[in-house]
């Protein structure tokens, strides 16, 4: 008899020992499916996160394939958005109206150490900085010296004045137009004012007497500064 209770007594403490083993075992089997769950989630979403989103000129989300097909309309402009995985697109004309003329003139004046005409209007041709636009392509030196003297005739028979040449970035200038006599933006008050993001090649801006202006963002021809200098000249 007290072999047999010893055996029983046996059995049963065998017993117990497996039942804490199969638990930890459970537990371990557990905690790999919620770690797997978790490592699949966060997968998941820095996937989605990291997806480009796409933006008209209204701030309303289109697709990619109507991004581009806008974009190639060279009506707009693309720009970053509010993230760094957002585009978004931007209309390549803006008219407004400059707070504090008086400012802006001195330090214009200063920079160029020109006195300004009050009487007539303020053309400036703002460069960014070197980019693929402006710092690619065919011209040669001598076509650009030809381009820039007929804009250069052509905003002297309506205004009698010459554009002014700022720059935020001199890295490119040196490249086809290092003959022109450029200056550093004064305060970068010009790109506070009408270029706020970095528009492709180069942009321009013209003031009125009256502090009215029209800017134009991106690569533009002569014909587009021509018109603006005479809008404002009137």
């Amino acid at each position: 008899m007290i072999l047999k209770i010893h055996s029983k007594n046996k059995v049963k403490e065998q017993r117990n020992t497996l039942i804490p083993l199969k638990s930890n075992k459970v537990k371990k089997i557990l905690l790999t499916c919620v770690l797997g769950i978790s490592i699949c989630s966060c997968s998941v979403f820095k996937k989605n996160s990291n997806k480009t989103k796409y933006f008209d000129q209204n701030n309303k989300e289109i697709s990619q394939s109507e991004f581009n097909k806008i974009r190639s309309t060279n009506k707009l402009l693309e720009i970053p958005g509010d993230s760094i995985n957002h585009k978004k697109l931007t209309l390549r004309e803006k008219r407004g109206k400059v707070e504090d003329m008086e400012n802006l003139k001195f330090l214009l004046e200063k920079a160029t150490n020109n006195e300004l005409d009050s009487e007539k209007p303020i053309v400036i041709i703002y460069y960014p900085g070197k980019d693929r636009c402006n710092s690619g392509g065919t011209a040669t030196e001598e076509s650009t010296k030809t381009w820039f003297k007929n804009l250069e005739t052509g905003v002297d028979d309506i205004t009698q004045t010459k554009p002014i040449y700022i720059y935020k970035d001199s890295d490119g200038l040196e490249r086809n137009m290092s003959w022109l006599t450029w200056h550093k933006d004064p305060e970068g008050v010009i790109e506070k004012l009408f270029f706020k993001h970095h528009y492709p090649c180069s942009s321009f801006v013209v003031i009125s007497k009256n502090s009215e202006y029209i800017s134009y963002f991106g690569e533009f021809g002569m014909q587009h500064i021509w018109e603006a200098t005479l809008l404002m000249s009137d």
